[in-house]
């Protein structure tokens, strides 16, 4: 059998062989992952960016009537307590001087004012004032009041005038924020004044001597047996209110405040009530109490407690 030779060319191995090592270095590379290939010139390359979920929705944030513009009101309360009038510790005499203030007063009157300032935040002004006057038929005992001694048995004649102003900054404490929420606690920080005025007199002793001459003092005027004087105080408070909002025409309100200096004055001052309120006004009805103390450190003090209910109308700018 006759044997066929292939005769090979150098130029067909040489190409074979290049074609056989191209084949083997190309599955030897690494694939890159698609984010690593390089953009074609001329562009940038803008890597992915996860976005964060959109905000939840904010909710309003309801004020209030009397949380916004201003106010003003009045109101009456009916205290029946009697103020009570002793001396103090600076006293320099040894009569008794405790007297219960007579007479019941025929109402006390208030009026007020507030502002709103910030965010549910208010700028409260206040003033009430109440006097009486009454008759001891017979004291038991000598008494110096002011700059007058009454002997025992004498007809005494009292009487008062209390005033009281304050200024209150009521602060939002809780809730905050405040949103669609019902309810409201403040913290009270006020400044306040307290005065009173007392008068004595002994309207049934005679100004005549038993020649029916007018009886003289020392510096030759008509005697008097009229006694005068007044004690008065500054001093902070501070308090808690409290305000829940129970519909569009209904709120309930409670506050208390007050104050003490240990051997000087002390004051404090409560009240609770339920509103009602149509348009810009709003009728008040409730109870309020007052309690105050001069300082006892003076020759003369006086102190009282007073509670009653109490009616008042507001009008508001908005």
């Amino acid at each position: 059998m006759d044997q066929v030779y292939v005769k090979s060319s150098p130029i067909g191995s040489l190409c074979l062989a290049l074609l056989v090592c191209g084949t083997l270095w190309g599955q030897a590379q690494p694939t890159k992952p698609p984010e690593d290939r390089q953009a074609p010139p001329g562009t940038a390359s803008r890597p992915t960016i996860q976005q964060p979920p959109p905000p939840p929705p904010k909710l309003p944030d309801v004020r209030q009537q009397g949380e916004t513009g201003w106010w003003v009101g009045i109101y009456g309360w009916l205290p029946t307590q009697k103020p009570v009038f002793d001396k103090g510790k600076g006293a320099t005499f040894t009569e008794a001087s405790r007297v219960e203030m007579q007479g019941k007063p025929k109402y006390a009157a208030g009026a007020e004012a507030g502002f709103a300032v910030g965010l549910h935040n208010t700028l409260h002004f206040s003033y009430f004032e109440t006097k009486a006057s009454g008759n001891v038929e017979s004291i038991p005992t000598t008494l110096h009041l002011w700059d007058q001694t009454y002997d025992p048995g004498t007809y005494l004649a009292t009487n008062y005038r209390l005033q009281n102003g304050k200024v209150s900054f009521e602060y939002l404490t809780w809730p905050y924020p405040v949103e669609s929420r019902r309810f409201r606690l403040k913290t009270l920080w006020q400044i306040q004044y307290t005065s009173i005025r007392s008068t004595f007199d002994a309207p049934k002793k005679s100004i005549f001597d038993e020649n029916g001459n007018l009886i003289l003092d020392a510096a030759g005027n008509p005697i008097s047996y009229s006694g005068i004087g007044s004690r008065w105080f500054i001093s902070p408070e501070f308090g808690l209110s409290t305000t829940y909002y129970s519909g569009r025409h209904v709120r309930f309100e409670a506050s208390a405040a007050g104050w003490t200096f240990p051997h000087h004055n002390s004051v404090w001052d409560a009240d609770a009530s339920v509103n009602f309120k149509y348009g810009h006004v709003e009728l008040r009805i409730g109870g309020k109490g007052f309690h105050f103390k001069t300082s006892t450190k003076s020759d003369y003090f006086s102190r009282g407690t007073m509670a009653s209910a109490f009616v008042g109308v507001r009008w508001y700018s908005q």
